[in-house]
């Protein structure tokens, strides 16, 4: 059972035109746009719309992207499987919770009542989950 909880649903993503692609949601618009992302790698599972999880790195600076677009309010980043190294839950919640690292919407509704969700620090590292929104938890 635990092997099948932490290891069987996951596939590696592919990132590319035309495949997954980063992107975030500028202020004033609900069109995600795709953002400059490097050294990109991910997992995800058919069997929940939670599980996604991606590492990469982004040469776009924290003020930069603040400006343009959309905070995420109330990011809570989900833990992963401890064999996808690259993504420590923690350590971005205590980044964002001490403001070291900014979250930003990517997608709304990328799934029924599921946001994807970006988190980016100063030095370009960046991280994203996907999390329920209020939609998802019966909340307008």
């Amino acid at each position: 059972m635990y092997w099948l909880q932490v290891y069987a649903f996951y596939q590696p993503v592919a990132f590319g035109p035309g495949e997954t692609e980063i992107r975030l949601t500028p202020i004033g618009s609900d069109q995600p746009e795709l953002i400059v992302a490097e050294n990109v790698e991910g997992i995800d599972a058919d069997s929940s719309p939670l599980r996604f999880r991606a590492c990469f790195t982004t040469p776009l600076s924290l003020a930069m992207l603040s400006e343009t677009y959309v905070i995420y309010e109330k990011p809570e980043p989900l833990n992963g499987p401890s064999w996808f190294g690259c993504y420590k839950a923690d350590e971005v919640g205590h980044a964002l919770e001490t403001g070291e690292a900014l979250a930003f919407l990517a997608e709304e509704n990328i799934n029924p009542g599921v946001d994807r969700v970006v988190a980016v620090f100063p030095d370009g590292r960046a991280f994203a989950w996907h999390q329920l929104n209020g939609e998802a938890e019966g909340t307008p």
